[in-house]
């Protein structure tokens, strides 16, 4: 167990980590999040992407939905734990996690599969592109309602709670990951991990404090 002296240091580090985000706007997460994306998608249309630029694509734009969902899971236990503040920019992670999700989505859909049958039929057919899918409806709400107006709207509660569709999407997104890869590869498994640990953290808070 760590003494006092190994976390003295800790806490004058992450009041001046978190003093330099604060001078950061959320919105310049928008525009470097869109701009990756756009670049991502130049340099598949002009051959930077290898031989199957299309495949390549689709999987960069999941990838970085996973790494984003991660990202967004882990704001309030960095918060609670660490007490690193990257909420300012939750929204805007949660906001880029979708715009990536809709973004894959789009490339399979339009670009590789092109039917609507084929569409339909690989839903239906093969389990892993089913449990994505799963996951894409989840999330949808969740993008339609990540705005002011929206909580107005719903009020506070509901707004959460319909937010917490973020959970299974989640799971649901890792688990598409972990299917869809070919033989053993431990990256998917790893956003697989850190997703569980991650709800394993909030449902373990959630205990405690019905618990006090």
């Amino acid at each position: 167990m760590a003494g006092p002296s190994d976390i003295a240091p800790r806490a004058p580090l992450t009041a001046r980590v978190n003093q330099a985000l604060r001078r950061v706007p959320a919105w310049t997460l928008y525009i470097v999040g869109a701009g990756w994306g756009g670049w991502l998608f130049w340099l598949a249309a002009t051959g930077g992407l290898g031989v199957e630029p299309i495949e390549a694509l689709e999987h960069r734009y999941g990838e970085l939905a996973l790494q984003l969902m991660v990202a967004g899971l882990a704001v309030t236990p960095l918060r609670q734990h660490l007490g690193l503040n990257l909420m300012p920019f939750r929204r805007a992670i949660g906001v880029l996690c979708i715009f990536y999700v809709v973004a894959h989505f789009l490339v399979w859909a339009v670009l590789d599969v092109q039917r609507v049958a084929a569409i339909w039929a690989d839903i239906v057919e093969r389990p892993y592109v089913t449990i994505g899918m799963a996951a894409f409806l989840m999330l949808i709400p969740l993008g339609l309602t990540s705005n002011d107006w929206a909580v107005r709207r719903l009020g506070g509660l509901r707004w959460r709670k319909l937010h917490r569709l973020v959970y299974p999407a989640a799971v649901l997104g890792a688990l598409h990951y972990v299917w869809l890869a070919k033989g053993f590869q431990v990256e998917p498994l790893v956003y697989l991990l850190a997703i569980l640990g991650l709800l394993a953290l909030r449902i373990r808070r959630g205990r405690a404090r019905v618990a006090g």
